[in-house]
C-alpha cells in the first residue's frame, strides 16, 4: 500500500506540474492584446509556484524524506544531494522570475525576452526535477522506508493543504489566487 504523504506528493506534483505547464502555455502565447491582464495571471502563477511548493513542499523533501532515502541507500545521496540544491536554487530562481516580470511590465518590451528565456529554462528545470523525484526517489524510498519512517514523514505531509489541486476544500486565504488564475487565464489555459 502506498504511504499517503507518496500520495500526497504526487498529488502535488501533478498540480505543480499542471500549473507550470500552463506557464509554459501563457509564456507560448504571450499577452497578445491584454497585457495587463497577462502580468495579473503569470504573476499569480509564480507567486502560487513560491508560496506553495518552494515554501511548504520542498523544505519537507529536503528535511524529512530525501535524509532518510540518502542513509539506507548511498548510493542516491548524490542525486539527493543534486535535489536538495535544486530546491534552494528554485526558491531564488522564482524570485528572480518575479523580478524580470516586474521589469518587463514596468520598464516595457525590452525587458520581455529576458524573462520569457529565464521562465522557459526554470520550467524545463522544474519538469526535470518533477521527474528524478518520481523515478529515482519515491521508489527509492518505497522500497527502503520502514513503518516509523513513514509515520513521521505522513504526519509532515498530511498538513499540506494545496490550495490549487480541487481535492481539499477552499481555502479563503488562497480563494482570490485561485480565482485569478483560473477565472483570469484566457481559454484553453483557464476560464478566462
Amino acid at each position: 500500500m502506498k504511504p499517503e504523504s507518496i500520495r500526497v506528493i504526487q498529488e502535488e506534483h501533478g498540480t505543480i506540474a499542471a500549473i507550470a505547464k500552463s506557464l509554459g502555455m501563457m509564456i507560448e502565447r504571450g499577452p497578445r492584446d491584454d497585457l495587463p491582464g497577462y502580468f495579473e495571471v503569470v504573476g499569480a502563477m509564480l507567486f502560487y509556484i513560491d508560496e506553495f511548493p518552494e515554501r511548504l513542499h520542498h523544505p519537507k523533501e529536503t528535511e524529512l524524506l530525501f535524509p532518510k532515502v540518502a542513509q539506507r541507500v548511498p548510493e542516491i545521496a548524490k542525486l539527493i544531494g543534486q535535489l536538495d540544491k535544486e530546491h534552494t536554487r528554485g526558491e531564488f530562481a522564482i524570485g528572480d522570475l518575479q523580478y524580470l516580470l516586474k521589469a518587463w511590465e514596468l520598464l516595457g518590451p525590452t525587458r520581455r525576452e529576458a524573462f520569457e528565456v529565464a521562465a522557459k529554462h526554470h520550467l524545463q528545470f522544474y519538469m526535470e526535477h518533477i521527474r528524478l523525484e518520481e523515478t529515482e526517489i519515491i521508489p527509492a524510498a518505497m522500497r527502503v522506508l520502514d513503518a516509523g519512517d513513514w509515520e513521521e514523514v505522513d504526519a509532515a505531509f498530511a498538513s499540506n493543504v494545496d490550495p490549487l489541486n480541487g481535492k481539499y476544500p477552499r481555502d479563503p486565504i488562497y480563494d482570490r489566487l485561485f480565482t485569478r488564475i483560473v477565472m483570469r487565464a484566457p481559454a484553453p489555459i483557464g476560464l478566462g
